[in-house]
């Protein structure tokens, strides 16, 4: 007889089957993917809105700007005529007082220089004070006067007749007081007139506006 072996054969390894994951890391990346993605959205969402977010002035916006009227009749305090047109592609600030104001013309002058110092004294940014009083500011004092709030500030004036067509054009009121021993006032509209690059009226600032505001606005025009 034929001794057969008595070792037992051994039995392959049944194959493993793989370990389904876990459902609470399933729904841990489904949380993830809801809320994180939103959040992307919304972030990207704010930044944009931030770089692109209209300006807010801080005056009266006009909704249909035209062109800054022409100051024909007028003369700068150095004589030159007054020419808005050299004024394109610069910003200008115009204002209508007088030399001897007592109160808001020189505060109103002020905070506009001091606007243009926080946006750096640029040279594109131009203050014009038109004369309501002819008959006390001449051209010297004008222009003294205009410059001891800032060196480019500029000093417009002319005859009567001409300063009154001028500022109906830019819809500004003025009216002499009443003689008093101390001379006399001139009522007037105080609001500072804003023309843009392109030559346009653009935006009216009550002369309540703060200087960080004007300074902003400022900014925006150009």
């Amino acid at each position: 007889m034929t001794q057969t072996d008595a070792t037992p054969h051994s039995v392959p390894d049944a194959p493993r089957r793989p370990t389904p994951a876990a459902p609470r890391r399933r729904w841990g990346r489904i949380v993830v993917m809801v809320i994180g993605i939103p959040l992307l959205v919304l972030g990207a969402g704010y930044v944009a809105y931030q770089v692109f977010k209209p300006h807010i002035y801080h005056g009266t916006v006009m909704q249909a700007p035209t062109r800054a009227p022409d100051m024909e009749g007028l003369v700068f305090a150095d004589g030159t005529a007054v020419d808005m047109g050299d004024f394109r592609g610069d910003v200008v600030l115009i204002y209508f007082g007088y030399t001897h104001c007592p109160d808001v013309c020189p505060t109103t002058l002020n905070k506009a220089a001091r606007a243009l110092e926080q946006v750096g004294d640029d040279d594109r940014v131009h203050v014009m004070m038109v004369s309501v009083d002819p008959a006390r500011d001449d051209l010297e004092s004008l222009g003294q006067y205009v410059t001891s709030f800032g060196e480019g500030f500029l000093g417009a004036t002319g005859q009567m007749s001409d300063i009154e067509r001028v500022a109906t054009e830019y819809g500004v009121f003025f009216a002499r007081g009443d003689d008093t021993d101390g001379g006399y006032d001139v009522d007037h509209t105080a609001s500072l007139l804003g023309i843009d690059t392109d030559g346009r009226l653009r935006i009216v600032w009550p002369t309540t506006v703060e200087v960080d505001d004007l300074a902003a606005d400022l900014d925006e025009l150009l």
